[in-house]
């Protein structure tokens, strides 16, 4: 069985909450504290490939921070990639790893989809 993933920033309530359902089910995992470890450029390349998604799409658009900074701004793929490795906290979240699949798991329910 590939091993699952989880990217996770402690201060997030869902994050918290599919780590719990992951545990709950005795499912074993890894946690990846990207908050402290910053992503590098192949690995948020990566992720986004596994989610089949472009950089701007993975942008929490609803933080004060993308709100104040970036909301309007017409930039290219690789600009939002430098914008997420900076600032991780515009990062949606969690994303959950099996393989090469990966999912929001928003809500944490839906981390059981990629079990």
């Amino acid at each position: 069985m590939a091993e699952i993933t989880v990217y996770h920033n402690g201060q997030c309530s869902k994050c918290r909450g599919a780590l719990e359902l992951l545990q709950e089910k005795n499912i074993p995992h890894t946690v990846r504290w990207y908050m402290a470890d910053a992503l590098s450029a192949e690995e948020l390349d990566g992720l986004l490939v596994k989610l089949k998604m472009k950089a701007h799409e993975l942008l929490r658009t609803g933080e004060e921070l993308y709100k104040t900074e970036y909301a309007g701004k017409t930039l290219d793929d690789e600009d939002w990639k430098k914008i997420l490795i900076a600032q991780p906290e515009l990062m949606q979240r969690p994303i959950v790893v099996k393989g090469d699949k990966a999912i929001i798991a928003r809500p944490p329910e839906k981390v059981l989809s990629i079990l």
